[in-house]
């Protein structure tokens, strides 16, 4: 379940809740208890970047996105035209 900041719009606490994404925010403070408290807006406290299990452990066959393949398999190279 996602942590949501919140803070207090009269008196300035701040807080954190574990809630399910389906639950109404919170609007009472705990501190003043007025209905004043509003969520914030934060960044994630992970990033998923890379190639990892997410790109690579559940796609099979050619459904794999991979860059870089040790496969030996690389692009389709032009045919030259053989010199005369």
């Amino acid at each position: 379940m996602p942590i949501y900041e919140y803070q207090c719009q009269s008196c300035g606490h701040e807080l954190e809740a574990i809630q399910k994404m389906s639950d109404a925010a919170l609007t009472d403070c705990p501190e003043c208890k007025e209905s004043t408290l509003k969520k914030r807006i934060s960044a994630a406290g992970f990033r998923l970047s890379g190639g990892g299990w997410y790109e690579t452990d559940f796609k099979t066959g050619k459904k794999k996105n991979l860059v870089n393949q040790d496969s030996g398999a690389s692009a389709p190279k032009a045919d030259k035209p053989a010199a005369s």
